[in-house]
Order: C-alpha cells, then sequence, then structure tokens
C-alpha cells in the first residue's frame, strides 16, 4: 500500500486495487463489487448503437450562417477554430450519432437555416423534426442584420416544439460575441438574453453567449450534456464521495471525446468562475496537437509548491482531473487511487449501473 508522509491522524492512504473489488479497503472507502465494462462501450465517437442505447434527439438549428456547423465541428468533430472556414452550408439536416457515457447516445440533427429549408422545417417535415425532441439549441448570430426574421424563425419553431415535443429543454446561444466589442458585450448578452426569454413563453429558455475563439463555447455545451445525463446526481455523490476519499480539493470529470465538463465537485472556493471551459479548451487543443505528431494524450500531471493537478484515463468514456493542495502527497498515492476508482465509475455511466455510491466510514 503506497502512503503519503505523515498528516498526522488525516495520513492519506492509496486505495489498494484486489482481484475481486474494483475499490479495496481504504482509509475510508467500503469495498464495492465491480463487474467488467461491456466491450460494446470500448470505442468513442460515433457508433452503430446497440438495442439498450438511451438515445437523446437533439436539434441544432439558426439561420444559414449562424455559425451551426462551426461549433458542432469543433465540440464532436476535433475541428480548430480557423479551420471551420473550409466548412460548408449544410444542406437540409445533417444526422450524427455521438455517444456519451456509456449508453447515452445523442442524435444531433443539424438542420441547414436557408429560408427554404426552413420554411420546409415548419410544413411538410414539421411532423418528423420537432417529434421526441430532447433538446433545441438554437443559435443566433449576434451581427445578424435580419433580427426579426430569426426571431420570426425562433418562434416558428417554439410553436412546434410546443405541438410536438412540450417537454423539451430550449438552450439559445447568442452567437460570435467575439466580434462585439469587449465593453458592450454584457450589455448586449443581456438585451438579446431578456427579449429571447419574453418571447418563449410559456416555454422556458437558458440563453449563452458563445464564440469559437475561446472557452464559452465549451461552457454552453458542457451545460447542455449536463442536462441530458440520465444519472448525474448519482454521478456527482460518487464523485464528492472520492474527492473526500483522497482528501482532494476539487475532481472534474470530462468526457473523453469532447473534452465537456460533466461533473465536478470542489471542497474549496475559485477565484477563476471560468476554469472549467478554460481547461476543456486548453486539454482539446493540446490533444489535437498531439495527435498531428501521431502521438496520443493520456496523462499529465502539473505541480508546483502550492499545489499538484493529475488529468490521467478514467474510464472508457472519460478523463478524470484531480487537484490536491497537499504537497507532501506523493504523485504514486493519487495515481493509485484513480486507477482503483475506475471500475466503480464506469459501471456508473451506465443507466442500469450500481445505486449503491463509494461510502466513507
Amino acid at each position: 500500500m503506497a502512503r503519503s508522509r505523515g498528516r498526522g491522524a488525516g495520513a492519506v492512504s492509496a486505495l489498494p486495487q484486489n482481484r475481486d473489488w474494483g475499490w479495496g479497503w481504504g482509509r475510508r472507502a467500503e469495498p464495492v463489487r465491480a463487474e467488467s465494462c461491456d466491450p460494446r462501450w470500448a470505442s468513442l465517437g460515433r457508433c452503430v448503437m446497440p438495442s439498450t442505447a438511451m438515445k437523446k434527439k437533439v436539434l441544432l438549428m439558426g439561420k444559414s450562417g449562424s455559425g451551426k456547423t462551426s461549433m458542432r465541428s469543433i465540440i464532436f468533430a476535433n475541428y480548430i477554430a480557423r479551420d471551420t472556414r473550409r466548412l460548408g452550408a449544410t444542406i437540409d439536416v445533417e444526422h450524427s450519432h455521438v455517444r456519451f457515457l456509456g449508453n447515452l447516445v445523442l442524435n444531433l440533427w443539424d438542420c441547414g437555416g436557408q429560408d427554404t429549408f426552413m420554411e420546409n422545417y415548419f410544413t411538410s417535415q414539421r411532423d418528423n423534426i420537432f417529434r421526441n425532441v430532447e433538446v433545441l439549441i438554437y443559435v443566433f448570430d449576434v451581427e445578424s442584420r435580419e433580427l426579426e426574421k430569426d426571431m420570426h424563425y425562433y418562434q416558428s419553431c417554439l410553436e412546434a416544439i410546443l405541438q410536438n415535443s412540450p417537454d423539451a429543454k430550449i438552450f439559445c446561444l447568442v452567437h460570435k460575441m467575439d466580434l462585439v466589442q469587449e465593453d458592450q458585450r454584457d450589455l448586449i448578452f443581456k438585451e438579446r438574453e431578456e427579449d429571447l426569454k419574453r418571447l418563449s413563453r410559456p416555454l422556458e429558455c437558458v440563453c449563452f453567449r458563445t464564440s469559437i475563439w475561446d472557452e464559452t463555447l465549451y461552457k454552453a455545451w458542457s451545460s447542455i450534456v449536463y442536462q441530458l445525463i440520465p444519472n448525474v446526481q448519482q454521478l456527482e455523490m460518487n464523485l464528492r464521495n472520492f474527492a473526500q476519499i483522497i482528501e482532494a480539493d476539487e475532481v472534474l470529470l470530462f468526457e473523453r471525446a469532447t473534452f465537456l465538463v460533466i461533473s465536478h465537485y470542489q471542497c474549496k472556493e475559485q477565484r477563476d468562475v471560468h476554469r472549467f471551459e478554460k481547461i476543456s479548451n486548453i486539454i482539446k487543443q493540446f490533444k489535437l496537437s498531439c495527435s498531428k505528431l501521431a502521438a496520443s494524450f493520456q496523462s499529465m500531471e502539473v505541480r508546483n509548491s502550492n499545489f499538484a493537478a493529475f488529468i490521467d484515463i478514467f474510464t472508457s468514456n472519460t478523463y478524470v482531473m484531480v487537484v490536491m493542495s497537499d504537497p507532501s502527497i506523493p504523485s504514486a498515492a493519487t495515481l493509485i487511487n484513480i486507477r482503483n476508482a475506475r471500475k466503480h465509475f464506469e459501471k456508473l455511466e451506465r443507466v442500469d449501473g450500481p445505486k449503491h455510491s463509494l461510502l466513507m466510514r
């Protein structure tokens, strides 16, 4: 058993791996039975969906040129911002299936925004487009010269959603905010947000300001995906227990392919409220740089006199980031704890996963 150097009664033990238990017996951990991960979930990205997949239909809509396909390509297809300039306009509807966390699959409908297509969505294709929608994401170009038409199409979407999928969650992205002068961004976004919330009644919408050139895009999409994770409360509870067992200051869980933050726990307030999205953006860009050199990113450790941060592969669908403020805890102890937690969190990714959690004692 690897141990940290003494902290009195609070010394930290690395949790040992056991042949029969995903978690061994740590200082405060109860054993949790671990099962082998279903090999069908070993791959990432687009997938052939087994019958047990939980499919969530996501509509991505907005006027042509608003930036829908660019943001989708950055989040899901590993584009960097400058490469989106070569993307053409979306013709009609582009479908893609993206796996998240085991058997959750996003059925993403990227709907072309040309006037002809938009009119067809509300007439001949109305039932097909708007039936069984879990999430509507409507993208507005903040510098659009046809704001009135944009709002008209948005209201038409809401009417179709209210008729066909009244329980759908609505998100509005005020996009290309990098084109607005920095001192005007808060004011302009607040005005647009108020207008959109008023127009959305009786439905409720959540608004985000976004740009492909900074971390705001990751903040918006992390928040959207968070709403779709079926067992997110159980995941957060286990993440909290894991952090407390290893005495971490903060633990973040990232989706492996997109590096969107899907869950986190912190025991100390941090000054930078945008740090999650910044980390997502930085690591995603670093992963892409590695791939250009025919190398694969697996793990990273950053350490100074104030903290140590570990980013490592966690489950088949996630990375984990663990932040420790006690420099006396050796890296090996934290890495062993991360390794020993993997099997338990693999099971949690499945909707029919364990009802028990990592317990404190």
